[in-house]
C-alpha cells in the first residue's frame, strides 16, 4: 500500500522558517529513499508555527532537491486565489519537473476571516463558488488554442488534480468529476466513513481516472516504544489545544507531565483526539496494528501521513520506522 507524507513545515519555538525548510528538504530526501510515494505541503496563513503558506514556492524547492517522488499541495485553498494564477504556477512546476506534480485543492480558507480578506481583498469568493473555480482552473490546463485567456505555461500541463475534503462536499464533487479524492480523516474522523461511502457510490469514470481512488490523511508518530511516542506526541497535542483556544503558537517541545499542565477540559480534548482511529501513536508493533485496522475499515488506496514532533531527528525516525513497516 502506498504511503505519502503531508508536511506543514512546522516552525519550532526558538527557530525560524529557514530552518523548517532545511528540515523539509532533509525529510523529503530521506522518505524518497525509503520508498514513499508523494510529498505534499499544506497552505495555511497567519499561523506562527506553519511555514508553508507560499505552497507552490516551497514545492518547487522540494522538487529541485529530490529525484523522482511526486511533489504536491495538500492543498491549495482555491478560493484564496485566481484560478489563472494557480494554473500558471503549477504549469511552471510541471515544466520544471515533468510528470511529478500533484495539485490537491481545498475550498476552506486555511485561515481566519480577516486573513481571508487580506488574501482575496473581498469575501465574495468562498467555498460555494468552488465548483466554478475548479472548472475554470481545469479549463486552463486544457491545451485549447481558441481560449481568449490561456495559462502560459499551464496549457497541456501534466498536473494531477485531486480534491481534498473533511466533509461530504468534495466527496460528491470528486465522484461526479471522476477525480482522486483525499479525505482529511486526521482532523475530521467523524465524517470519514460517510464521505468515503458517498465517493464510492457516486463515482463516475473519467479520462483521468477509471476507478475511484482514495487517499486518507492520518496523524502518526511512531518511536521505539509506546512511551516515547506518547511523549513526542505532546507537542502536536499542545498545538491542537492552542488552535482550539484561538491562540496558535510556534511548535512547542514535548512535556513530561501533561496533567500538571492541562486542565481537565483540555485533557479530555486530547483523549478524544487520541481515541480517533486516524491518530496513531506508538511503537512499530502498535502502529502497524492500528494502520492495518484503519485500512481494513476504510479500504483506502493510500495513506498520507502527518508527523509532528519537535525534534527533527525524531520525525525522521518515525518515518524510517514507517518505511520499514511498508517493506
Amino acid at each position: 500500500m502506498p504511503m505519502s507524507v503531508l508536511d506543514l513545515a512546522m516552525i519550532n519555538e526558538g527557530s525560524h522558517a529557514g530552518e523548517s525548510f532545511k528540515n523539509s528538504v532533509d525529510l523529503a530526501q530521506h522518505v524518497e529513499e525509503w520508498g514513499f510515494n508523494r510529498y505534499w505541503l499544506a497552505e495555511h496563513h497567519n499561523m506562527p508555527g506553519i511555514a508553508s503558506s507560499a505552497t507552490s514556492v516551497i514545492m518547487g524547492h522540494i522538487a529541485g532537491e529530490t529525484k523522482e517522488m511526486r511533489i504536491g499541495s495538500g492543498g491549495i485553498m482555491l478560493p484564496n486565489h485566481a484560478p489563472l494564477v494557480i494554473a500558471e504556477q503549477f504549469g511552471t512546476l510541471d515544466a520544471l519537473y515533468p510528470g511529478r506534480i500533484d495539485l490537491g485543492l481545498g475550498r476552506a480558507p486555511g485561515s481566519d476571516q480577516a486573513t481571508a480578506y487580506a488574501l482575496r481583498r473581498s469575501l465574495n469568493s468562498g467555498g460555494e463558488q468552488f465548483p466554478e473555480q475548479l472548472a475554470e482552473l481545469r479549463a486552463y490546463f486544457e491545451d485549447d488554442p481558441t481560449m481568449r485567456v490561456r495559462a502560459v505555461p499551464g496549457g497541456g500541463a501534466d498536473v494531477s488534480v485531486w480534491l481534498l475534503g473533511s466533509s461530504d462536499f468534495s466527496a460528491r464533487l470528486s465522484a461526479e468529476l471522476g477525480l482522486p479524492f483525499s479525505f482529511a480523516s486526521h482532523f475530521a474522523p467523524q465524517f470519514a466513513m460517510q464521505a468515503l461511502q458517498i465517493y464510492h457510490q457516486n463515482f463516475k469514470p473519467s479520462k483521468v481516472l477509471k476507478e475511484p481512488y482514495v487517499m486518507m490523511g492520518i496523524s502518526l508518530i511512531t518511536a521505539d516504544t509506546d512511551e516515547e511516542a506518547l511523549y513526542l506526541a505532546t507537542s502536536t497535542q499542545q498545538m491542537f489545544l492552542n488552535l482550539r483556544k484561538g491562540t496558535p503558537t510556534r511548535f512547542s517541545p514535548p512535556i513530561e507531565d501533561q496533567k500538571a499542565t492541562w486542565s481537565a477540559f483540555e485533557q479530555a480534548a486530547v483523549e478524544q483526539m487520541l481515541n480517533s482511529p486516524s491518530t496513531i501513536i506508538g511503537s512499530p508493533e502498535t502502529a502497524k496494528k492500528k494502520l492495518e485496522a484503519f485500512q481494513q475499515a476504510t479500504k483506502a488506496d493510500e495513506f498520507i501521513v502527518s508527523t509532528g514532533t519537535f525534534s527533527h531527528e525524531a520525525r525522521l525516525r518515525s518515518y524510517e520506522l514507517l518505511g520499514e513497516m511498508m517493506d
